[in-house]
């Protein structure tokens, strides 16, 4: 299996030659060395020893959807407010010495917000080479040792690391077999490891769950959105014991909305405009329930 992985990944990086994405790639190469200064709080601001902005840089790599990031005088508004759900998981997270892995990492966002809290190894995935080149902008600047894979969670169990702590942010209702999709996530936590999960929800106490019949707040590739109960039995189904409920959110305009980092709509243009607790297909709005997941 490590073979036809690593076959896989040779095969994903051709990927960085695709012709939207070759341009960015060589921008990258012409980046000159600089000496940072980082801190990795809300914002990650970044103080480089250059006179030159990198404007036009970050411009390029348009849209940025999680973040904000500042490089020297340059602010990178993403679309989502992306430390409300880091904060929010704060508090229940010990990654000191751990071995992460970031399933759905973007462009490294949350990686790098990881860092101050001193893990062993931090390894994201994701599919996407924009999002791949971002990451490599940021940690161009940062300069960390964090591992970024072309792969997706349908590659995770055969991926041959043994992970302290999984994430899987804004992944689960994009798959079609959710609980194929948690299987692979557990095949590779370590038997003490925990998951960090969210999904869309919608309320009840049936173990049911709403099957958008075209689109969800205008996303074609959303499967189902369960409620809590028909979640805990996904997880339960997938062989995890204990499932723990953290925190259910209403996604709001503060955390996620329309800049001038972005193209195209956000979140106030997938709602209802005469009701915002409704999208505009006319399904419950974007709600949200975090939770921690063990084997035992």
């Amino acid at each position: 299996m490590k073979s036809s992985i690593e076959e896989l990944k040779k095969e994903r990086e051709k990927w960085l030659g695709w012709k939207n994405i070759a341009p960015l790639r060589e921008m990258l190469k012409t980046l000159p060395s600089v000496e940072s200064k980082v801190e990795f709080d809300d914002t990650i601001m970044i103080k480089t020893s250059s006179e030159k902005s990198f404007l036009k840089q970050a411009k390029m790599l348009m849209p940025w959807r999680k973040g904000p990031f500042s490089i020297d005088e340059v602010f990178i508004d993403s679309e989502w407010q992306s430390f409300k759900k880091y904060n929010l998981l704060k508090p229940h997270i010990n990654l000191k010495d751990k071995v992460v892995a970031d399933v759905g990492c973007n462009n490294g966002y949350y990686m790098f917000r990881m860092l101050k809290d001193s893990p062993q190894k931090i390894v994201g995935f994701d599919p996407s080479p924009l999002f791949k080149t971002q990451f490599d902008f940021i940690n161009h600047f940062v300069k960390s040792d964090i591992e970024y894979e072309l792969l997706g969670v349908e590659h995770f169990a055969e991926y041959g690391v043994k992970f302290d702590t999984i994430f899987c942010l804004g992944v689960l209702y994009h798959r079609s077999d959710p609980i194929g999709a948690l299987k692979s996530l557990k095949k590779a936590l370590q038997p003490d490891g925990e998951l960090f999960v969210d999904t869309f929800m919608i309320d009840g106490d049936d173990e049911v769950c709403l099957t958008p019949k075209d689109r969800y707040s205008k996303i074609p590739n959303i499967y189902f959105i369960p409620t809590i109960p028909a979640f805990k039995n996904w997880l339960n189904r997938a062989g995890f014991k204990s499932v723990e409920v953290l925190e259910i959110t209403q996604t709001d305009q503060d955390e996620q909305r329309k800049t001038d980092w972005i193209e195209g709509e956000s979140l106030g243009d997938f709602l209802d405009e005469n009701n915002p607790h409704l999208t505009v297909e006319g399904y419950p709005a974007p709600k949200r329930v975090y939770v921690r997941a063990r084997l035992s």
